[in-house]
């Protein structure tokens, strides 16, 4: 009895041996190598302050998604889908997205077993007098034929390449955060240049109108000089003034067209279409938008650029686990299964089965420190990475602050040239009446007229200012959020 409990026990042996070994497997793949991520901390201001200016309650800043539609312009809306359809740096941006989605599915089949199938035929013929002549009366001619199932798998003990699918996943939130900001950055632009043509269009508009008053002042003071009424010397005055008029008008003909170029190009349309340069226009009004009180500022670190600088720190993050897993062993397992037979007849026959199980422990024990230094490397660019991050948001934080302040200045200024051209436009009128009165001089009303114009151009200017500070708020806020 107690012989056979010994053969039993000695049996039982290897059994236990393989458990044991596959339990401790079990309890090293739950082991990773490498600092886990965390979100650096930084002193962020609690909220933003309280509400800048007069801002109405439907001027606050809406959800992102669509942030220009403040704007109520129909125009306005259908230009940014365009560029968002057809810009070539959306595009790109996009197709890196797909990209790195891609190089994400090749980093986890790393972590699958790889199968392949082989079939070999292969004919050989021996040396009678070499290392190894066939026998007597054996063929020197052979034929074998193969066929098998090969598999082979390396386990992830160290979280080798569960650190490289980590990365490989912050990355790929890394490319869909530059892909909004593209976006982000893009609606922007095209708002921009949108509001620069139609300020462009207006100084046009404004112009004309004052070289049509000047060539008819002109065509009048020719007839008084011709009966003596008036002296050269004013008809000089008028010709001077009807030039410097014409002059202003190509120069901003010349940035209108200029500008409608560089919004086509934008838009991504064609080259024949940029030929054309026809863009439609709207009338947006002038918005203005606010940070509503009590807002939590760290939600700005929802910005895309922001969250692109923390998804690349990630990734950092992760690779030096990768590069820590080197210097533990890594045990792969590779196994066959299949046929082999010297007639192709018996390739599927019992007795030409094959099969091999066979497991590889690597360790490495010198290389001259070149994993330590990996992993060095690897360490220090997660540290730039996260002075980059900490930079990035507090550059983000001065974004925002510029943008409101530029935005209330940008109010102020619109509002002191519209009270400056409205005073100038009541002065035109009573200057030309005083003239034609004879109680004013002529230079007295030119100055008067100079001013006029050139205060409507300030406002228009001021106008597309404001307009573009409310852009570059949404801007800088990453588009807006909604307000619950």
């Amino acid at each position: 009895m107690s012989e056979t409990k010994k053969l039993f026990n000695a049996a039982s042996l290897p059994a236990r041996t393989s458990l044991a070994v596959l339990f401790s497997c079990c309890v090293l793949a739950a082991c990773t190598s490498g600092p886990n991520y965390q979100r650096p901390s930084m002193e962020l201001p609690e909220s933003w302050p309280a509400k800048q200016g007069d801002a109405k309650p439907l001027e606050m800043i809406i959800t992102g998604a669509h942030w220009w539609s403040v704007y109520a312009d129909a125009v306005l809306d259908h230009l940014e889908e365009e560029a968002l359809a057809n810009n070539a740096d959306a595009q790109v941006a996009v197709a890196r997205v797909l990209e790195t989605r891609a190089q994400l599915g090749i980093t986890e089949a790393d972590q699958s077993p790889y199968l392949s199938a082989n079939a070999k035929q292969s004919r050989t013929t021996s040396s009678q007098v070499g290392s190894a002549p066939p026998g007597a009366g054996a063929s020197r001619s052979k034929n074998v034929s193969h066929l098998s199932l090969d598999a082979s798998y390396e386990l992830d003990l160290w979280g080798k390449f569960r650190r490289a699918s980590e990365a490989a996943r912050a990355d790929l939130l890394a490319a869909e955060s530059a892909r909004d900001a593209v976006f982000l950055s893009l609606t922007a632009q095209v708002a921009q240049q949108y509001f620069a043509l139609l300020s462009l269009d207006a100084q046009e508009a404004a112009i004309r109108r004052a070289l049509t008053g000047r060539e008819e002042k002109q065509s009048l003071d020719k007839k008084r000089v011709g009966v003596g009424v008036l002296a050269e010397y004013d008809l000089h005055q008028s010709d001077a003034e009807v030039a410097s008029a014409r002059s202003q008008l190509a120069t901003v003909v010349q940035l209108r067209n200029k500008q409608e170029s560089a919004l086509a190009l934008l838009l991504g349309r064609s080259p024949r279409e940029v030929m054309s340069a026809k863009v439609d226009r709207g009338n947006p009004t002038v918005a203005s938008a606010m940070v509503p009180q009590g807002l939590p500022a760290d939600l700005l670190l929802r910005r895309p650029d922001l969250k692109e600088a923390e998804s690349h720190l990630a990734a950092l993050n992760a690779r030096i686990g990768a590069a820590r897993a080197q210097f533990f062993p890594s045990i792969s397992l590779t196994s066959y299964l299949g046929m082999e037979s010297v007639s192709l007849a018996n390739l599927f026959t019992g007795p030409a089965g094959i099969f091999q199980f066979a497991a590889n422990v690597s360790q490495p024990i010198f290389n001259a420190d070149r994993t330590g230094q990996l992993v060095k490397v690897a360490e220090s660019r997660r540290d730039q990475a996260l002075v980059q991050y900490k930079q990035a948001v507090a550059s983000a934080f001065a974004d925002v602050r510029n943008a409101l302040s530029a935005q209330e200045a940008a109010r102020q200024v619109l509002e002191a040239e519209s009270m400056r051209s409205q005073a100038l436009a009541q002065a035109y009128k009573q200057a030309e009446l005083r003239y034609q009165g004879g109680i004013a001089s002529r230079m007295e009303f030119l100055d008067v007229e100079r001013n006029y114009l050139q205060a409507e151009l300030n406002r228009l200017d001021a106008e597309r200012a404001q307009r573009t500070a409310v852009a570059d708020l949404f801007k800088a806020l990453g588009g807006g959020w909604k307000i619950d």
